[in-house]
């Protein structure tokens, strides 16, 4: 297989597609866990608030997930095959909550009705929950690993995505992006919600801390595969080290109400423990339960050498357009937020 720098095309992509995924963990992550706070909100200016806080860029951070799926797609068609067998029905689940919830902030402001507004926060807040902990749920499976025959395909049941680990990974997510959300609604708020918002950020890091180190223990326990690669290279003990620090240094920053750095933190702590993930698994993308020999790594489930090449020379003109896009959106909705005529 043909290299670039040294390394082969295929872990040049497996790189991509996890850069464009954590992308999609860090940007829309928050406004998942600022929509899962929506129904704590009991002030309809408050809530208004919440909802313009987002407004500007939840829809442009949905486009890493879109181009995080087509690479994928593009890239390892084998591993997008056998989790859409795997896990059709979270998948499915996932594309109902996303369009819900699109609709959901789009709709809510449009009529004055109480009945109405209520009705699309609750399906506004419900599917962002929804989001948060099936994404979990699909990591925490892939962690996991599934059943796969010697031809690498999926031969569990329809129902296997329901697993302890996986619920509790899909916990943590949730918990993982309240915080982040929370921390974001921070840096967009003032007066008195921004003291409501304060106190969610502190109840927040709590629920993370607790599910994160519930699931730590319970995969340095009962999943060892996991962890054999830090083992063997203790110099890869910085990554975790790193994470552990970010984590540890965001209630600081709150207690100070440095939010921006806070926010920085958390997006960096979500970004590690996803680096984390990366290292725990490669080469093999998805791990078989059956038998070693059956499992998915980034070399079996490859494109062609060809494709890799050309995806890869697209991906570096197009990957940094859209980091610029996205930090001109940024830059120009920076700042608190105050309603006008124009505001959801």
């Amino acid at each position: 297989m043909e290299t670039f720098l040294g390394i082969d095309y295929a872990t040049w992509w497996f790189m991509v597609v996890g850069a464009l995924f954590s992308g999609y963990a860090i940007l829309d992550g928050f406004d998942l866990g600022a929509g899962a706070w929506h129904l704590f909100l009991k002030k309809e200016e408050s809530r208004r608030i919440a909802l313009n806080a987002i407004g500007p860029v939840w829809d442009g951070n949905e486009v890493w997930l879109v181009i995080g799926g087509g690479a994928l797609f593009a890239g390892f068609p084998i591993v997008y095959a056998n989790m859409f067998s795997a896990m059709y029905i979270p998948f499915m689940l996932f594309l109902a909550a996303l369009i819900f919830r699109a609709v959901a902030i789009e709709f809510r402001s449009k009529e004055p009705m109480q009945w109405w507004r209520k009705m699309w926060d609750i399906s506004y807040s419900v599917s962002s929950i929804l989001l948060a902990l099936l994404l979990g749920i699909v990591l925490g499976n892939i962690l996991l690993g599934m059943p796969l025959s010697k031809d690498l395909q999926y031969t569990g049941s329809w129902l296997s995505f329901l697993n302890p680990y996986a619920i509790m990974v899909g916990v943590t997510t949730l918990a993982a992006f309240m915080m982040h959300g929370a921390i974001y609604l921070g840096l967009k708020t003032h007066g008195k919600l921004f003291h409501q918002v304060t106190l969610f950020t502190k109840r927040a890091i709590i629920f993370f801390i607790v599910s994160f180190s519930l699931v730590t223990i319970y995969t340095l326990i009962y999943i060892p595969q996991l962890t054999d690669k830090f083992k063997a290279n203790q110099w890869m003990f910085i990554i975790p080290t790193i994470a552990f620090l970010a984590i540890a240094n965001i209630p600081r920053l709150v207690s100070k109400r440095k939010f921006l750095f806070a926010f920085l933190f958390s997006a960096l702590s979500l970004a590690m423990m996803l680096i984390i993930v990366a290292v725990e698994l490669y080469p093999v993308i998805i791990f078989s339960t059956d038998n070693p020999e059956n499992h998915i790594t980034v070399y079996n489930a490859a494109a062609s050498t060809k494709t890799l090449g050309i995806m890869l020379t697209m991906a570096a003109i197009g990957v940094p357009l859209i980091a610029t896009y996205t930090y001109f959106v940024y830059k120009t909705f920076w700042g608190k937020v105050e309603l006008d005529e124009h505001s959801y």
